[in-house]
């Protein structure tokens, strides 16, 4: 989402930082160049629980994984339903930055700018239902002046289906500074579980200033 480094030299930085949309099938560059995976066939929520039953320790953590969620209302849905509500920006001594998606999930314009050598977190909140999303994680690569300077990803981690959003916070990130690091960045954004099914996929640009706008 952000830069993160002290080097002047922006192409030679590591460390880019690590939400409605219909969720879409896609793949990442990273992806494409790690061997696939060979996953076994999805079961709904009430499969889960069925399997296993006579396991007493598997069977807590299976209840504990799933929590509070309402088995009559999603136990045979196979596929999770997965929403990114929102991604802010935490700098410390000032108000959140809060990135709402717009719809379609590119924005128009210089979505945020950042200044440079600030410390960060992104957190997101995520929204799950129907079903467990397993190995959730976000990939990020970014461009300068049609150059790609960076791509990074994390795992975020496996959710099962409950009424409020879950809040995940990333760690502290630093923008680069210097005069090469400022400008204009484009960059695109995924959210991709196990399957390699994409959530969300987003296209922005951003921009690293000396001082922050007014």
């Amino acid at each position: 989402m952000g830069l993160d480094g002290d080097n002047e030299d922006v192409s030679d930085s590591e460390g880019l930082s690590r939400r409605p949309s219909e969720a879409s099938l896609c793949a990442t560059e990273e992806e494409e160049e790690e061997a696939s995976l060979e996953l076994g066939p999805k079961c709904s929520i009430k499969e889960h629980l069925e399997k296993d039953k006579d396991d007493e320790s598997l069977r807590r953590w299976k209840e504990q994984l799933l929590g509070s969620v309402d088995v009559n209302s999603v136990g045979e849905t196979l596929e999770p339903d997965v929403k990114i509500l929102s991604l802010a920006i935490l700098c410390p001594g000032r108000h959140d930055i809060v990135l709402q998606i717009p719809e379609g999930a590119n924005p128009k314009g210089v979505w945020f700018t950042l200044k440079e050598g600030t410390h960060y977190r992104l957190r997101f909140s995520i929204q799950v239902n129907n079903n467990i999303v397993s190995g959730l994680r976000y990939t990020n690569t970014v461009w300068k002046t049609g150059l790609k300077v960076d791509s990074s990803k994390e795992m975020l981690g496996t959710f099962s289906p409950q009424a409020e959003p879950y809040i995940h916070e990333m760690p502290e990130e630093t923008t680069p500074s210097g005069m090469f690091a400022r400008g204009s960045y484009s960059a695109k954004t995924k959210f991709i579980d196990d399957d390699n099914k994409c959530y969300l996929e987003i296209n922005y640009t951003f921009g690293i200033q000396k001082e922050w706008a007014n």
